[in-house]
């Protein structure tokens, strides 16, 4: 079986970053969320869910949570023991309890119950951060944002766009390659790709349409035309 791939330690120039993402921009150019959702509340706690949880999952737990709580308000009086039981399957249900509803909370007491459409008064919502902020920008705003999940952390580092130690370095590296029109749909080409081809733990390169310019994918057909 053939070892890990470890990640390249070089970044690849800036005219094939973009190439780059040209091709996953016409491998993938319908992409979006996989999450279902109505509005910017459901779409924020729809995220809220999905952390260290698939989208799947979220999408059989939410349809139930939303027809209790259609909104922000009405989350905001929920009792916790009640939500903590119909998020339970989505995992770390204590905490995401706690932070769905402070978050309605915060939005009932500071934005009429509204989610907010700018970065600082949604990263000031308990629980939300950057990630969960960004998707919301990106989703439901349509605004520039660029949301690295660990799909996106992983196959940037593989193509060589990024040696980002964080998310936000894997940001600024690859939106640095994009006009800024292009940040929110960059997110989905690369959780698809992630997701379809440049799997964890091993990616498909044999099967990948950017093995011929990508680090790992030249690295990987090398190693299996000579054994080692």
């Amino acid at each position: 079986m053939m070892a890990k791939i470890p990640f390249p330690t070089k970044k690849v120039t800036q005219a094939t970053g973009k190439q780059m993402l040209a091709r996953l921009e016409e491998m993938y150019p319908n992409a979006q969320t996989a999450l279902a959702f109505s509005n910017p509340y459901q779409l924020l706690v729809a995220v809220a869910l999905s952390a260290q949880c698939t989208d799947a999952r979220v999408n059989m737990t939410t349809p139930a949570l939303f027809a209790r709580y259609p909104d922000a308000k009405a989350l905001a009086k929920a009792k916790l023991d009640d939500v903590e039981s119909m998020i339970k399957s989505c995992g770390f249900y204590h905490a995401k309890a706690r932070n769905i509803v402070a978050a309605a909370q915060a939005m009932v007491e500071r934005h009429g119950g509204e989610v907010p459409s700018d970065r600082v008064a949604l990263e000031a919502l308990p629980g939300v951060g950057r990630k969960t902020a960004s998707v919301v920008l990106a989703v439901a705003f349509e605004k520039a944002a660029f949301a690295v999940d660990t799909h996106v952390f992983r196959v940037a580092h593989r193509l060589g766009l990024t040696l980002g130690k964080t998310p936000l370095d894997v940001e600024r590296d690859v939106t640095a390659l994009l006009p800024r029109e292009k940040w929110r749909h960059a997110h989905h080409w690369l959780i698809l790709h992630g997701r379809q081809i440049c799997k964890a733990p091993m990616p498909l390169c044999g099967i990948c349409p950017l093995a011929d310019i990508c680090p790992t994918g030249l690295l990987v057909l090398k190693k299996k035309r000579t054994g080692r």
